[in-house]
């Protein structure tokens, strides 16, 4: 007897529960991934849901009746704008005008950059400042407008290299998911000018483990992604995905992911929640070109482990990255499998001594928002930040 196919509700209940089984209809069936990085691949998960998925998010991206924008999630912490360019704004949350930069280089996935400084306790720049660092920045990239949709991975690793020359060198650079693998290949490609490179959640050799987006991004035909992004007239549409996909994690797990305490008052768990669902609702959208080489490049070909990443004009050779490492992986993460990260250890030119890895009890975006992972992984990290180390 034929099973019947799984509806995308169903598909959409798996989101963020990575360490709870799946049901038994889908037991044979690749887990959905949390939407934070690439919805699209989700769609994979059966042929009939793959078809009704697409048909969904086709006529969200060529419907007309857009909704008005939402507002941006405001920032925890003050800061002031140091830099504006088309492609990125560099926040600034120094405490001292002069002393060594840290730059945390933030996703530009499908959400905004305030993953790092999302709320009072449940922020990453408040973690790093009370920790003793005293000069803090972030790339806050900016949606891409039909103008950009022909922006490529050389476009923002320029601007990248444009936002660090304003800082002073040699910067640490923290790279957070997404971001991660292009502070990756930004030391990689200027060798000099990071002194630590700080790596958290970031897929960097997709081979190495198995998780839900490499997987289905491995499967999935590049046609496919192509035509969503032809869709959107050259962009991927955050706005039309999340449409298409759903509201965002139930409140349940989205206070999971905060790790809120047992203790913490009804009122303020409210806050966070809806302060979660503000955050992810609001959306960016990517270049078509950025987009389909990410996929192909990092997903498909796996060019940045494979040592065939050309950068800028030049190959991003990781054995020229013998700085001072730290890696901090999420156990239960099934976006980014441990491995994917971990695996930089055996890639770059930093000698074993010069490498810390650290694996939280935790899930994708509990490493950057999770209030015990703040409180206590990211103050080791900005301890090792504050180390004299030099590279072997």
């Amino acid at each position: 007897m034929e099973k019947a196919p799984i509806s995308l509700a169903a598909q959409r209940r798996t989101n963020g529960r990575a360490a709870m089984p799946a049901a038994p209809i889908e037991r044979d069936l690749p887990q959905v991934p949390n939407p934070f990085l690439w919805p699209l691949v989700a769609a994979a998960t059966a042929s009939d849901a793959a078809a009704r998925y697409f048909g969904e998010l086709a006529r969200a991206l060529t419907d007309t009746d857009a909704n008005p924008p939402k507002p941006e999630p405001a920032w925890a912490t003050p800061n002031a704008i140091a830099l504006d360019l088309a492609t990125v704004r560099l926040r600034d949350f120094s405490s001292q005008s002069e002393g060594p930069a840290t730059l945390i280089c933030a996703p530009f996935a499908l959400h905004g950059a305030t993953i790092a400084d999302f709320a009072p306790r449940h922020s990453l720049v408040q973690a790093l400042c009370a920790a003793g660092l005293d000069r803090v920045f972030i790339t806050e990239w900016r949606s891409a407008s039909a103008e950009m949709r022909f922006l490529s991975i050389d476009n923002y690793l320029a601007d990248l290299n444009v936002v660090v020359d304003t800082l002073a060198l040699p910067i640490d650079l923290i790279g957070l998911c997404q971001g991660g693998w292009m502070a990756l290949l930004y030391a990689a490609r200027f060798p000099g000018k990071v002194r630590r490179l700080v790596l958290a959640g970031a897929p960097v050799d997709v081979r190495a483990g198995d998780s839900a987006i490499s997987d289905l991004a491995s499967n999935m035909p590049l046609s496919t992604f192509a035509e969503i992004v032809q869709l959107g007239a050259g962009r991927l549409i955050g706005s039309r995905v999340i449409e298409a996909w759903g509201a965002a994690l139930a409140a349940e797990e989205s206070l999971q992911v905060l790790q809120l305490p047992a203790d913490l008052g009804a009122a303020e768990s409210r806050a966070l929640e809806r302060r979660f669902r503000d955050w992810y609702d609001w959306t960016v959208d990517l270049p078509g070109t950025y987009y389909l080489q990410i996929v192909s490049w990092l997903y498909k070909e796996n060019r940045i482990a494979d040592g065939r990443f050309v950068a800028l004009g030049r190959q991003a050779d990781l054995a020229d990255v013998d700085i001072p490492i730290f890696l901090l992986a999420a156990r239960d993460d099934t976006l980014v499998a441990p491995a994917q990260l971990l695996a930089t250890a055996n890639l770059v030119g930093t000698p074993p001594h010069a490498i810390e890895t650290l694996v939280e009890p935790c899930g994708h975006l509990s490493l950057f928002v999770g209030r015990r992972t703040l409180e206590h992984a990211w103050n080791r990290v900005a301890t090792w930040l504050r180390r004299d180390l030099a590279p072997a």
